[in-house]
C-alpha cells in the first residue's frame, strides 16, 4: 500500500489516466450500513445518523500528538468565476483511500493520504441556487451528485467521467437541490429544496444503473388522500412546501427510511392555510422499496416561523421499561427534542431543549400545540430563533447521550401579507438581542441535558452554518465554535481537552477513519479541507 501511494504521488494524479491507475473505488451497497472504520461511505457514516465512530486510536492519552497532515483549498474555483469564496458544507466521503468533496456545481476526488487532486468534475447550472452542497453518494464504482438546478449526475468514481444525468425537478419553478443522495440497496434517493416559492416538496428514488425513476413520495398530500383534511383545499396543499432538504436515515431490519421534512408555505403567513398542514415539519417513515408512508410525527403543526425540520433523525436502541426498544430521536429546529418508537411513531419524549414559550402544551399524539398569538403579525411578534439547523448532531452508544449544537435567542416576526390568500414568504423575521450558542448532551429518554457548554459567540454568527459533531468510542466529542476553533471535548462530561484555531469556522461534516493503520480526522472549514492525524 505504501508503494502504491508513492506511485500515485509521483504521478501527481490530476489526470484521468492517473486517477484510473491509483483510485480503484468499489463500495458494495451492503457495506454502507456497517460501522465506519476504514471508510466513511455515506453522509452520516452509516445509516443510523449517530455520527459515532468505534475507533479508539485517537484518545485522551495522545491528543498532544494530534497534528495537521495536509490541507486542500478550493478558493480558486470562486475566483475563476468572480464569485465569493466558496464554503465547504459537505460531509466528505472516503472509500478505498479516495476522498470525495463537493460545493455547488463541483465534485473533487482527492488522495486521502496526501490531499492531492485525483479528478475534478465541473457542472454549469442553469438557474440553480448556490446555497451549498452536502456531498456525494457512492454505489459500487459510481458517485452520485446533485446539481443546484436539480440534475442527478452519475459519475465514474475512479475517473470522474459522466455516465448519465437525470433531471428530476424544474429550476424554473424555483426548485433547487443541495442534498447528498442517500444510497440504500438499489435505490438512489434524492430530495429537493425551495425557499418560499409555494411548490410541493418530494422524494424521488432512482435506479443506480439506468437512472429510471422507481418511486416518488410527495411531502404534501395528493388528491384523494385523507391527509388533505389538514389543508383548507387541494390547491393549498399543491403549493405547501415541505422540502426534503437533507439526507434521511434508514433501518435495514424494518426496511424503513426516516426523513425530516421542511417548512410549510407560505412561510410566515398561515392565515390562508388553516390546519396542521401535513406532512410538512415532520419525521416520516417510508418503505424504502415503494415510498409508501408507514407513519409520521409532526414536530411543528401549522408552522409559521420557518422551522425547517432538517436535523437528522438519529436511530438507536435502548432498554425502556425493562424491554429493548427501537428508537428515533431528533433535536428539532423548533426547539423541541423528540424521541419516538421507530416501529410505530409513538412518542416517548417531547421536551423543549431551549427556552421557549410559543406552545400551550402537547396534543394526545405528543405534538406541540402552537399559540396563535405568537404567529407573525403586522406589528411584530416575538418568538425564538432557530434552535438548531442542518449541521449534523451525534449520538454515542457509550454514553447514551445525544449531542446537538443549539442556539438560544429571540427574533421578531412580521406579517407583510395579511390577505386571505398570501403567497411566498408572506412575512419576515430578524434576530433581536444577543444569541447564545450552546453545545448540549441530552439524555434521549428524558429530553434533559446532562451537560451544556456555552460558546462565547463573539461574532453573533448566523445559525445556518456549522458546526457539526462527531463522537468516538474513546469518549471524544469533536466539534467547533464560531471563533474558528476545532474543539475536542470529553463526551461524558463536556470538558475541553484540546482545541486548535483554523482559517475559518468548521462548516461541513466531521469524519474519521483508519487508512494504512493510521487514524484520520477530516473536515471542511471555509474554503479548505483539513486532514489531521497523530504524529509519533
Amino acid at each position: 500500500m505504501k508503494l502504491f501511494a508513492a506511485i500515485c504521488e509521483a504521478l501527481a494524479v490530476t489526470s484521468v489516466v492517473g486517477a484510473s491507475l491509483c483510485a480503484q473505488v468499489s463500495l458494495a451497497p451492503n457495506a454502507i450500513g456497517k460501522a465506519p472504520i476504514n471508510n466513511w461511505p455515506t453522509f452520516n457514516g452509516d445509516y443510523t445518523g449517530e455520527r459515532y465512530s468505534t475507533l479508539t486510536q485517537i484518545s485522551t492519552d495522545n491528543l498532544k500528538q494530534l497534528a495537521q497532515q495536509w490541507v486542500y483549498r478550493i478558493t480558486e474555483v470562486g475566483a475563476q468565476r468572480g464569485a465569493p469564496v466558496p464554503i465547504i458544507k459537505c460531509t466528505p466521503l472516503q472509500v478505498n483511500g479516495v476522498l470525495y468533496i463537493t460545493i455547488s456545481d463541483h465534485v473533487w476526488a482527492l488522495d486521502a493520504r496526501t490531499g492531492k487532486e485525483l479528478w475534478h468534475y465541473d457542472w454549469v447550472d442553469h438557474g440553480g441556487h448556490l446555497v451549498g452542497q452536502r456531498g456525494v453518494g457512492i454505489w459500487n464504482s459510481t458517485a452520485f451528485f446533485l446539481t443546484p438546478d436539480n440534475w442527478l449526475v452519475s459519475l465514474d468514481a475512479n475517473t470522474g467521467k459522466e455516465n448519465w444525468r437525470k433531471n428530476y425537478a424544474d429550476a424554473r419553478k424555483q426548485y433547487f437541490s443541495t442534498s447528498a443522495p442517500l444510497i440504500v440497496k438499489n435505490h438512489v434517493i434524492v430530495g429537493v429544496g425551495g425557499d418560499a416559492m409555494d411548490m410541493p416538496g418530494f422524494l424521488d428514488s432512482f435506479d443506480p444503473v439506468t437512472g429510471n425513476l422507481q418511486w416518488t413520495w410527495w411531502s404534501t398530500p395528493r388528491k384523494g388522500d385523507p391527509a388533505l383534511k389538514t389543508w383548507p383545499n387541494e390547491a393549498a396543499s399543491d403549493h405547501g412546501g415541505g422540502m426534503t432538504w437533507m439526507p434521511g436515515t434508514y433501518d435495514p431490519e424494518l426496511n424503513l427510511l426516516y426523513w425530516p421534512t421542511g417548512n410549510t408555505n407560505p412561510v410566515f403567513a398561515g392565515q390562508g392555510r388553516p390546519g396542521a398542514n401535513l406532512w410538512t415539519e415532520s419525521i416520516v417513515a417510508l418503505d424504502v422499496d415503494t415510498g409508501k408512508l408507514k407513519w409520521y410525527f409532526q414536530v411543528s403543526p401549522h408552522d409559521t416561523h420557518d422551522f425547517d425540520n432538517t436535523t437528522a433523525p438519529i436511530l438507536f436502541d435502548r432498554i425502556v421499561n425493562g424491554k429493548p426498544q427501537r428508537l428515533v430521536a431528533q433535536a428539532a429546529r423548533n426547539g423541541f427534542f423528540v424521541t419516538l418508537d421507530r416501529v410505530t411513531g409513538k412518542y416517548l419524549v417531547v421536551k423543549p431543549y431551549v427556552p421557549l414559550d410559543y406552545s400551550s402544551g402537547l396534543s394526545a399524539q405528543g405534538e406541540p400545540i402552537p399559540i396563535p398569538d405568537k404567529d407573525p403579525s403586522v406589528g411584530g411578534s416575538i418568538n425564538i430563533v432557530n434552535a438548531s439547523n442542518w449541521p449534523a448532531p451525534s449520538y454515542s452508544p457509550k454514553t447514551g447521550l445525544a449531542y446537538v449544537n443549539s442556539v438560544e435567542g429571540k427574533a421578531i416576526y412580521y406579517l407583510t401579507d395579511d390577505s386571505d390568500n398570501p403567497s411566498g414568504y408572506g412575512g419576515t423575521g430578524a434576530g433581536i438581542g444577543r444569541e447564545v450558542r450552546v453545545l448540549q448532551a441530552i439524555d434521549p429518554l428524558t429530553g434533559i441535558a446532562v451537560w451544556k457548554h456555552a460558546y462565547p459567540n463573539l461574532s453573533n454568527a448566523p445559525t445556518t452554518v456549522g458546526p457539526s459533531i462527531l463522537t468516538t468510542a474513546s469518549n471524544l466529542l469533536i466539534s467547533g465554535d464560531d471563533q474558528k476553533n476545532l474543539i475536542i471535548f470529553s463526551a461524558d462530561k463536556g470538558e475541553i481537552l484540546w482545541h486548535h484555531e483554523l482559517n475559518a469556522n468548521e462548516s461541513g461534516g466531521i469524519i474519521t477513519y483508519l487508512l494504512d493503520g493510521k487514524p484520520y480526522v477530516v473536515f471542511g472549514a471555509g474554503d479548505s479541507l483539513y486532514a489531521w492525524s497523530l504524529n509519533k
